[in-house]
């Protein structure tokens, strides 16, 4: 789940909570409006997570050396 879905699930959980006030028989939308937006949560820092360890948010040091056998370019992640 992507960090787009997560937000997704959330605004429309919210939208479920404090927007909508119809009744239906069987189900109850402020439970399900709470529950997409736990899940949306929970998505929402599992992508983050991951993102950066994936080297989303990592930094990258790059090393240019210029000598008689040509140009070498050393690239490397720093967490």
């Amino acid at each position: 789940m992507g960090v787009g879905i997560s937000l997704l699930l959330i605004a429309a959980g919210a939208i479920l909570t404090w927007a909508v006030s119809a009744e239906t028989s069987g189900i109850d939308l402020n439970t399900v409006g709470v529950i997409l937006m736990v899940v949306g949560a929970a998505g929402l820092v599992l992508s983050l997570v991951f993102w950066s360890s994936f080297g989303g948010m990592g930094t990258r040091r790059k090393a240019v050396e210029s000598g008689p056998g040509g140009t070498t370019v050393t690239e490397e992640r720093v967490n």
